[in-house]
């Protein structure tokens, strides 16, 4: 798939939307691992766009205690990839990493 022709003055909005939202998942994810929020309250947030674009494992090593092989080894466990993002989750997935996290 091609990329699309975007005039200069598109491409410097979407530069800025894109820092935008690394800025705002840096933000939850500083938030996560000082305790701030926690996971059950990511997992019941809806419509969120920041939540539910934030992939589960990046959520998960976020977590203090977790890194990329234990969380890797967690979500292998469950049954849940570790390109799934928050919003692409089941029920029963969240059910599962709730358990698992709480």
């Amino acid at each position: 798939m091609a990329l699309p022709q975007l005039s200069e003055e598109a491409r410097k909005e979407a530069l800025k939307k894109a820092a935008a939202a690394r800025s705002a998942r840096a933000e939850l994810r500083q938030k996560i691992k000082e305790g701030k929020i926690s996971v059950k309250k990511i997992l019941e947030t809806e419509g969120d766009a920041v939540i539910d674009k934030l992939k589960v494992s990046v959520l998960v090593e976020s977590l203090p205690g977790y890194g990329k092989a234990k969380a890797a080894k967690l979500l292998d466990e469950i049954g849940i990839s570790e390109t799934r993002r928050v919003k692409g989750l089941g029920s029963k997935q969240r059910a599962a990493l709730l358990e698992r996290l709480s």
